[in-house]
């Protein structure tokens, strides 16, 4: 079983031909109204890949229509709702522009993702062998707690560390690091991490990746997996083994939601028992098409999409 613990929002895009500069106003001749906030994203991406019933989705929406829609996709996608609260803010909302190269930037208004407690996660969930997802669009102390309980009874976290909170100290990212199997992080994540962290006796350099995932690992311990866009994925292991997976090269439309679908493919295919290299070559797969489409859900693929 999976479970996904965190943010669902409405995603309002607008296509600009070049990302607005502080101070500067751009036009969009329109803007579209997508389903999105990483939690839900994620969830959307593993049903997909998943056989029905295993995905179930923990957060919080408002009492206002865009709750209701986002309920009704995410159980149009294959996720189990019945964990979805219903708070008294309002549904968390993201504001995305997407420029004429396809790189977006995105300004999230967390809402009632901010309200979600780790009491929304049920005890008769927690079971040995369920897989639990978090992400950093939810208060970071619910999520910790709800991380700590599943490890407590022998379950799987799986932490997209996306975004990293400015305010994030060493010792909150050392309590997430220690509750954590397997790290899921971008090159700036990555770096922006390690950096909290400091290289082991000054002996690893801040500027690769690699080493940057092997501070990570070894801090936990666990797995740490850095996603690089196009130039696909590298894992390092507790044990210093590493793994590389490759991208498909594909002309992106809009690169919204690939983490997100990489990050679900990903624990979609741990939890059937995929070894961790197979799992990342579907995720990187998956993550790639995802970029064919307008949107973070749209594009997200099915199982048989991802047969090479």
């Amino acid at each position: 079983m999976i479970l996904v613990f965190g943010s669902i929002n409405v995603d309002l895009v607008a296509r600009v031909a070049a990302i607005p500069r502080p101070g500067e106003t751009v036009l969009a001749p329109r803007y579209a109204t997508l389903f999105g906030g990483k939690g839900a994203n994620q969830a959307v991406a593993a049903a997909r890949v998943s056989e029905p019933g295993r995905v179930a989705m923990i957060g919080c929406v408002g009492d206002d229509p865009f709750g209701r829609m986002c309920r009704e996709n995410l159980a149009a996608n294959g996720v189990a709702v019945a964990c979805v609260a219903q708070g008294a803010e309002p549904t968390g909302c993201a504001f995305i522009t997407v420029d004429a190269a396809a790189e977006n930037a995105i300004t999230v208004a967390s809402g009632a993702n901010a309200a979600l407690t780790a009491s929304a996660l049920p005890e008769a969930m927690l079971v040995p062998g369920a897989t639990l997802v978090l992400q950093m669009e939810v208060p970071v102390a619910a999520s910790l707690s709800a991380a700590q309980r599943v490890r407590a009874v022998g379950g799987r976290v799986i932490w997209n560390l996306a975004p990293v909170p400015e305010t994030l100290s060493p010792v909150e990212l050392r309590a997430l690091l220690a509750a954590t199997d397997v790290l899921v992080v971008n090159e700036h994540e990555a770096r922006a991490a390690s950096r909290l962290l400091g290289p082991p006796d000054g002996a690893l350099s801040q500027g690769a990746l690699s080493q940057a995932a092997a501070t990570l690992a070894l801090a936990g311990p666990l797995t740490c997996v850095v996603t690089a866009g196009a130039e696909g994925a590298l894992a390092v292991e507790p044990g210093g083994s590493h793994h590389a997976a490759a991208a498909v090269a594909v002309r992106p439309v809009d690169t919204t939601g690939a983490g997100d679908t990489f990050v679900g493919i990903l624990a979609a295919g741990l939890d059937e028992g995929r070894t961790l290299h197979t799992a990342m070559a579907r995720a990187c797969r998956g993550a790639s098409l995802a970029c064919l489409t307008e949107g973070a859900q749209a594009g997200m693929p099915t199982s048989d999409q991802l047969q090479p």
